[in-house]
């Protein structure tokens, strides 16, 4: 068994379209660097248009990543395109139920 994790990105002004690119290929190439697990990514839109990514990472690999080369090059990629944002930020976590927009990752 892995780690859960939940992110929230908010695409910067004209960059969403980067950003889902990337979040299209991130756990894709976590699988590929052995970091992450094949559990079911989700991604979904909140209202404000933050996009939310849910996945497991492998067993230890949070801290691998924190030092993998190409791992540091995807977050400076994410960086340019995005600003990370807490969860309880979006509106639809207040909810009993937060109700977010499928995204098709695939």
């Amino acid at each position: 068994m892995g780690d859960m994790v939940i992110v929230a990105y908010r695409p910067k002004p004209g960059k969403e379209h980067e950003l889902l690119a990337l979040t299209r290929d991130h756990v894709p190439e976590l699988r590929r660097l052995g970091l992450a697990t094949d559990r079911t990514t989700l991604a979904m839109r909140s209202k404000e248009g933050i996009i939310v990514e849910a996945f497991e990472w492998e067993d230890g690999a949070i801290g691998a990543a924190h030092t993998h080369p190409d791992v540091l090059t995807m977050w400076e990629r994410y960086g340019a395109v995005c600003d990370y944002v807490p969860l309880h930020e979006l509106p639809e976590t207040h909810d009993m139920f937060a109700q977010l927009e499928p995204i098709e990752l695939s």
